[in-house]
């Protein structure tokens, strides 16, 4: 009679990692689908809002905010539409970036469906004081900075600490983000 094979501890102790590793292989046969398909975000939307190297004339000298303001409120009932007020002036750099990029990829098609835009010149700070304290912004903390007007002129939003004044090391995506909280609901 044939005796029946034992085989000895160390090489048991070769044959203990095989079941580890059939089960790590059927893991990650099993997990691989689940995540690649996980939602992989644009990576043009985790880049810094582009850089401008031509500045055009974002702000009219003679243009009448107040006017421009009342114009667009009359057109945002019909639009359903809020109102983007961008406070700034042509010498800013991060006025120019701001613009761009409310023009441009996911966040100008947002503010075209959703908000009127009308700038405000604040010239060398002190232009448009009026609009500057009815809006609250805080210019001396720097520009751009921005309103959100509901379409009935109810200040809805202000940029209070400065939040655009860097628009330069603004994200993409931190922009979608904040245009789609604020835009009109009904959009």
């Amino acid at each position: 009679m044939a005796q029946p094979s034992v085989l000895n501890f160390s090489e048991m102790n070769l044959l203990r990692p095989v079941p580890v590793f059939i089960c790590v292989g059927f893991a990650v046969l099993v997990l691989s689908p689940a995540v690649g398909a996980q939602k992989r975000s644009d990576p043009a939307d985790n880049q810094q809002l582009d850089t401008v190297s031509v500045k055009g004339e974002i702000y009219s000298a003679n243009a009448d905010p107040n006017l421009e303001i009342q114009q667009a409120l009359k057109l945002a009932v019909s639009q359903k539409k809020r109102l983007l007020l961008v406070f700034g002036a042509n010498w800013c750099y991060d006025c120019h970036v701001l613009e761009r990029a409310l023009h441009e990829g996911t966040a100008g098609e947002i503010v075209s469906e959703s908000f009127l835009l009308v700038h405000v010149d604040i010239g060398e700070g002190e232009k448009n004081a009026e609009l500057v304290k009815t809006y609250r912004i805080p210019v001396e903390k720097g520009v751009p900075a921005v309103a959100v007007l509901g379409s009935n002129g109810k200040l809805l939003y202000s940029s209070g600490d400065g939040e655009f004044e860097s628009a330069r090391t603004m994200f993409k995506k931190d922009l979608v983000v904040f245009l789609n909280r604020w835009k009109n609901p009904s959009h």
